[in-house]
């Protein structure tokens, strides 16, 4: 298959697989940047002759088998293994596919890949198999356990807290969130780290997400922020990060459009992170307006 071709599976199919990552490692940011490593990996082996009959298939198996790497190497939960002497119960809860991608890392790593890629991506017991390299009757079983305990969960009291955000990270997004609103684009330069880097995610390059780096290189991005008069900047939390969430006053105002998250160093912003051309990774997501 020509690259170009690949290239244009991918980008068809970039929303699905970031459905797949978030809730494989229970955040969407995350997902993002498996989903990054997913589509370095298709590329490489389709440069290098890779041939494949099920693309699809071909590249969910690279995104579960990069979503566990994360998982395993941030030691965020260990495998369970699966028993497959448990039977068949429960149907599965008919909004599953707004469960909180927290709420997926509660099932153990096999569980969870049936659950996503059956209940929220359509794909049959025969791909779960293949995807995730087990037996049919594993998938199946796996399927119907993981079902049951989503449906245990939404069955439950509502208690998702946000995680505690330090006070000096919430005080430095809010100084960055008021003069975005002000427009004061020129003191927001002047807190910028000489090597300050940008980032639009999903931007021009199908893999490589757009990133700008040093003071003079990302001028242009708040030169268009400034011509803009159709966004609305609040202080928020995703995830328990500290962002700028953007509304679109032309649009839904009850869901941010994208969001903004900033790496400091000290005072400094040493990275900023766009996703206004990723309006994927908002898909249930957990975001709360914090000012």
């Amino acid at each position: 298959m020509a690259e170009r071709q690949i290239e244009d599976i991918l980008q068809e199919l970039r929303p699905r697989l970031h459905r797949y990552c978030a809730r494989m490692t229970g955040s969407a940011i995350d997902g993002e940047d498996v989903l990054q490593d997913t589509l370095v990996k298709a590329l490489d082996a389709s440069r290098n002759g890779m041939v494949v009959d099920n693309v699809e298939g071909w590249l969910f198996r690279i995104a579960h088998n990069s979503s566990l790497d994360f998982l395993r190497s941030r030691a965020r939960r260990t495998v369970v293994p699966l028993d497959e002497s448990i039977g068949m119960v429960a149907l599965p809860p008919s909004d599953i596919a707004s469960v909180s991608f927290h709420a997926f890392l509660q099932l153990p790593e096999l569980q969870r890949c049936a659950v996503i890629l059956k209940d929220v991506l359509g794909h049959s017991v025969e791909d779960i198999a293949q995807i995730a390299s087990c037996s049919p009757a594993a998938a199946k079983s796996a399927l119907q356990r993981g079902r049951a305990t989503l449906r245990r969960l939404a069955e439950m009291p509502d208690d998702i807290r946000l995680p505690l955000m330090p006070e000096e990270h919430r005080r430095k997004m809010a100084t960055f969130v008021d003069l975005f609103r002000a427009g004061d684009f020129d003191a927001i330069r002047a807190m910028l780290a000489d090597e300050v880097r940008l980032e639009l995610v999903n931007r021009l390059k199908l893999v490589n997400r757009l990133k700008l780096e040093g003071r003079d290189g990302i001028g242009p991005y708040f030169t268009r922020y400034a011509q803009a008069r159709n966004w609305r900047f609040t202080l928020g939390a995703i995830e328990g990060h500290p962002v700028m969430l953007v509304f679109d006053r032309q649009a839904d105002s009850t869901k941010p459009a994208h969001f903004v998250l900033i790496d400091w160093r000290g005072d400094r912003i040493a990275a900023i992170r766009d996703f206004l051309f990723a309006p994927y990774v908002l898909e249930a997501i957990e975001w709360a307006r914090i000012g």
